[in-house]
């Protein structure tokens, strides 16, 4: 692959639709090799769009406010993962501003305060299933649910957790998910947003306990960039936007367990080390699969790799190629958590929740949430709580989000 390559050659295929659904993970990968470039232009669900990674990419997508989000992803992701009014489909000062209320419900005292959360419901769902074998991936779900809506502050007695565990969990499961399935999971998603949306109402209304700094409170209390209170339905659709990336990140507690039950030696290395435990989890997010791409559409002209991008056009970066970009990461094949000893973080480099800044682009402003639960969550690992029996651990690449064959069942010790 051309380390600087001056045009952006197309793809050989009419359209690369079956290809992606074929390679699933890699197939961006493999056409920049065959096509010797870190861009190329396709048709994709009968749109043309550029597909690119690496760091240029990254910034060229993320920086400069180049692209919008808004009708930018297939329409099962969109309705799944993010809707109407909400942070993700939001540009500009209206973007910015209610990007700000997130950060502040994601600061650094309320990611210690999350994490405490996650221990202390950790603790209990081990003990109501020792001496159990059961998928990590599920229990790793309700766990992080019940940590999720104890730290929002939101009281007990007015959700089913359970319930509420698997619509999360249903909303990123499905996210790829067309037919029949694509449906179901729509109407579950709809069922959270009318739980959402009444808890909102009863918060605004005095009839549900919500304390003055509770992440539920700020939600309700919550403002559009004019000082007007966000409609009911809106906060509902945030208040499902805070608590589906939290309970998302259980599949990086099973790629943790996945990865020291492969590398055992860093069972020791993480259990006392919190440094080793961060570098063990920045590790996770870059070698193991998460979402594969995003999408975006361009809002203002610009000229990249000597093409015109013009509002309307479509671009796709592969962030599963750029956490693999060979040009960025010595070895990416290999699971190495040591490469991020003195990393100094460069944002367009680890990109498996977005690239740049968090505070004012499209990056995940529950990274730092992310990488402290898992980090965390390998350490309680290491401890070994549980057995790994003998499974499938493979990893299909061509399935959309991925987890091991099994889903990882573990043997909880008594």
């Amino acid at each position: 692959m051309s380390d600087t390559p001056t045009v952006i050659p197309r793809s050989p295929a009419p359209d690369d639709t079956l290809a992606f659904l074929r390679n699933g993970y890699l197939y961006g990968t493999r056409r920049f090799r065959k096509l010797g470039s870190d861009a190329f232009e396709a048709r994709l669900a009968g749109t043309r769009a550029v597909v690119m990674h690496g760091r240029e990419a990254a910034s060229v997508f993320y920086e400069g406010d180049r692209f919008s989000r808004e009708r930018a992803m297939p329409s099962s992701v969109q309705h799944l993962l993010q809707d109407d009014g909400s942070v993700q489909s939001l540009e500009g000062p209206p973007h910015r501003h209610r990007k700000t209320m997130f950060m502040r419900m994601l600061d650094d005292a309320s990611v210690v305060r999350l994490v405490e959360s996650f221990e202390h419901e950790w603790r209990r769902v081990r003990a109501e299933h020792a001496g159990q074998e059961v998928p990590l991936y599920d229990l790793g779900n309700l766990v992080l649910t019940r940590s999720a809506l104890a730290w929002a502050g939101i009281p007990r007695d007015r959700v089913d957790d359970r319930d509420l565990a698997g619509r999360l969990a249903a909303m990123v499961d499905r996210a790829s998910s067309i037919g029949p399935v694509d449906r179901i999971a729509r109407a579950r998603r709809r069922g959270a947003e009318d739980w959402a949306s009444g808890l909102v109402a009863d918060v605004r209304s005095g009839l549900a306990d919500a304390g003055p700094d509770s992440a539920i409170r700020t939600i309700a209390d919550g403002s559009d960039d004019h000082g007007a209170p966000l409609p009911e339905e809106v906060a509902a659709v945030e208040v499902l936007n805070l608590l589906r990336p939290i309970v998302a990140v259980s599949r990086f507690l099973v790629f943790a367990v996945h990865a020291m039950h492969t590398h055992p030696q860093w069972h020791a290395a993480v259990e006392h080390d919190a440094d080793a435990a961060t570098r063990v989890a920045n590790e996770v997010r870059r070698f193991y699969p998460f979402f594969p791409v995003i999408s975006g559409t361009v809002q203002r002209p610009f000229e990249w790799r000597g093409r015109d991008f013009e509002p309307g056009d479509r671009a796709v970066l592969d962030l599963y190629a750029t956490n693999h970009d060979e040009r960025l990461w010595d070895e990416p094949g290999r699971f190495l958590p040591e490469r991020f000893q003195g990393w100094e973080g460069d944002p367009n480099t680890l990109v498996p929740q977005g690239g740049g800044e968090a505070a004012t682009g499209h990056r995940c402003p529950g990274e730092a949430a992310t990488i402290a639960l898992t980090a965390r969550f390998a350490q309680l690992a290491a401890s070994r709580p549980f057995s790994v029996p003998d499974q499938d651990l493979r990893i299909s690449l061509r399935h959309i989000p991925a987890l091991p064959m099994d889903r990882l069942r573990v043997q909880m010790r008594a």
